[in-house]
């Protein structure tokens, strides 16, 4: 592979990933890009729905949307982006995104480098294929889009092997969400001054990344008796059914809004809690790279590979002799989730809101580990 030149490329596309973990996740190589070319004109090309976490910061100069089921549905969509980002005259496309479409797209734009790893059958459309280092395979995901960087040459260590290097994930919100936010909540009767709990009983990936609904009212139960908490829900519309599940078997009251907000209010809504407990999911990322404290209750998944990367996070997992497994549905007794208990969650929050007490704030950070 021929490494980059030493010119510096006055316009950078980068095409993000179509997730929202994995688009927070790759927030650290967004950052390496911008420390690199400090001059050049960053644009980011992702999907619509994830477009709202990156409109508030300062490393990328413009976000561009492909709406594959609006502007850009088609052939002929596609083509009216390709016509638009030649016109942008990119020097440089860097794509995070896997996918062969991904490379098609810069290709047909006319991007003359095009850098990436070689996968799903694309390195011909490729000026810079890259390899992916095996030892990126046993950390975590962040370093599997640094890796890119590193396979370019543009880099002078390989990351993963340095451990006093901070993988950032930090991000900011915009005004306008959250006064939306907080008014979203005053509308629900919670107000400013008192304590908030967010719970994202759902997982997109499925069932096996989910603890027990009946243990997540039991929870929030718990820390409506004794703290005086004001539990809030949230989920995607397509978390509904274990949403309401959760919500069927409550007996506090609690504000439900899943699926009644966009991806910036659900930011928001995120940065006013004092505490989250939530699945290996979008939302905990999202809350890692809010720096709010949060519970991440892992069963089927890694934490070593798609933990929130914070100090704020405490992880709870279980060992068992058959996880990480990374199935969407357990094929047996479910023993990674069916051994974290009510009684340990609750302590853990415990632990949380005693501090934040003690040092009278509800923004006091809990320390990273495992429970």
């Amino acid at each position: 592979m021929s490494r980059l030149g030493p010119d510096n490329p006055r316009k950078i596309l980068i095409r993000g990933t179509n997730w929202v973990g994995d688009s927070v996740i790759s927030i650290p190589a967004m950052r390496e890009i911008r420390r690199l070319f400090p001059k050049a004109h960053i644009a980011l090309l992702v999907r619509p729905w994830v477009r709202e976490i990156y409109t508030s910061v300062g490393f990328i100069d413009e976000i561009l949307e492909y709406d594959k089921q609006g502007n850009h549905r088609g052939l002929s969509g596609f083509y009216r982006l390709v016509a638009d980002l030649r016109k942008r005259g990119f020097d440089l496309a860097i794509l995070l995104q896997n996918a062969f479409e991904a490379a098609l797209i810069a290709w047909c734009a006319g991007i003359p480098k095009r850098a990436g790893y070689r996968r799903d059958g694309r390195g011909f459309l490729l000026t810079h294929a890259c390899s992916i280092d095996p030892e990126v395979r046993r950390v975590h995901q962040a370093y599997y889009y640094l890796g890119i960087l590193s396979s370019l040459g543009l880099m002078e260590d390989r990351p993963w092997e340095n451990p006093s290097r901070e993988l950032s994930v930090r991000i900011d919100i915009g005004a306008a969400d959250r006064k939306s936010a907080r008014l979203q909540l005053q509308a629900g009767g919670i107000h400013p001054d008192q304590l908030k709990v967010g719970l994202n009983p759902g997982a997109f990936y499925g069932e096996a990344k989910r603890w027990l609904p009946d243990r997540y009212a039991s929870v929030a139960d718990t820390l409506v008796d004794q703290y005086g908490a004001r539990i809030i829900l949230f989920g995607s519309a397509s978390d509904l059914p274990v949403v309401e599940e959760v919500a069927s078997q409550m007996k506090a009251p609690f504000l439900n809004l899943a699926g009644k907000t966009s991806l910036g209010q659900l930011m928001a809504l995120i940065s006013e809690c004092s505490l989250l407990i939530t699945n290996d999911s979008g939302p905990m990322h999202l809350a890692a790279a809010l720096d709010v404290p949060q519970l991440a209750i892992f069963g089927s998944t890694s934490e070593i590979a798609t933990g929130p990367l914070s100090k704020s996070a405490v992880i709870i997992k279980n060992p068992a002799d058959c996880n990480p497994c990374f199935l969407r549905e357990c094929p047996t007794d479910f023993r990674c989730m069916n051994s974290i208990s009510v009684e340990q969650v609750v302590a853990a929050a415990k632990r949380h809101l005693d501090s934040a007490s003690a040092a009278g704030s509800e923004g006091a950070r809990i320390s990273p580990g495992f429970l």
